[in-house]
């Protein structure tokens, strides 16, 4: 889940609350507009648009019950969520996408991996290093499990479609993700107005040669992009949520969310 900062910052004002699917909804809308002249667009499609749309299934049973955060009132935001809860979703994100198709797999369980340990080196982050000792022994074997389940997937994508199974293609795959991913959060962690300049970083034209986005935050929900990765120039997406304000301790926050009506975030995407 993610609970988008209120304008200005203010605690007992409603937040805009994103489900993971509603937020991997709109990487998807990214993922499915992505490429031009400049940058080569989603390669095997099929299989990378799946993973991007789903990349964080494995949040789903947790999103449904939107548990409580006491400092809040309102659901656990993502990164504040507790971590024994968050090591619960790790491991099903890659295997819903593994059975989807071994491509799916190996760039989602690159996904959940990359994210203990700072996205293979793309970020100073590592999660890994905040994990406390009585949950290592879990994490340490769910990475190993990841390792594991991509050597194996890798063997089977090789015989059917080896251009796609080097190292270097699936790092290249990964990297769109990891851009679809953040540029989404950039939206989704802060409100319209707030959001400011950005850069990020790694961001595939081709295999093997990345280059660094700049985001600039215009007024009316307007982003300058520069280089530009999509295809259509003033592009217009949406994601939705709900609309909720702090409830008081011990509020079920599940049913109320569920009873809330979706309503939409749009943002317009052009180039420098």
């Amino acid at each position: 889940m993610i609970v988008q900062r209120a304008p200005g910052g203010a605690s007992d004002a409603p937040h805009f609350v994103i489900a993971m699917h509603q937020h991997t909804a709109f990487a998807g809308s990214l993922a499915a507009n992505f490429g031009n002249d400049e940058f080569d667009g989603l390669e095997p499609d099929e299989p990378m648009q799946f993973i991007v749309d789903h990349h964080d299934q494995g949040w789903t049973a947790l999103d449904a019950q939107a548990p409580q955060n006491p400092d809040t009132g309102l659901p656990y935001n993502l990164t504040a969520t507790p971590l024994p809860q968050i090591v619960t979703t790790s491991a099903g994100s890659p295997a819903f996408n593994e059975d989807h198709h071994p491509f799916s797999g190996i760039i989602s369980s690159m996904h959940t991996y990359g994210l203990y340990r700072g996205r293979y080196g793309l970020s100073d982050k590592i999660f890994l290093d905040l994990i406390p000792d009585n949950l290592r022994p879990e994490v340490d074997a769910m990475l190993a499990h990841e390792e594991d389940r991509q050597h194996r997937l890798k063997g089977q994508l090789a015989a059917d479609d080896p251009e796609h199974a080097t190292d270097e293609y699936l790092f290249h795959a990964y990297k769109q993700l990891q851009f679809f991913d953040t540029f989404s959060l950039y939206f989704h962690l802060s409100p319209e107005g707030e959001r400011g300049p950005s850069e990020f970083l790694n961001v595939p034209r081709a295999v093997g040669d990345d280059t660094t986005i700049s985001v600039v935050e215009h007024a009316g929900g307007m982003y300058e992009l520069d280089p530009y990765p999509f295809a259509e120039d003033g592009l217009v997406l949406a994601t939705e949520g709900r609309y909720l304000a702090p409830q008081p301790p011990g509020t079920d926050l599940g049913p109320l969310l569920a009873d809330t009506p979706v309503e939409v975030q749009a943002v317009r995407l052009v180039g420098a």
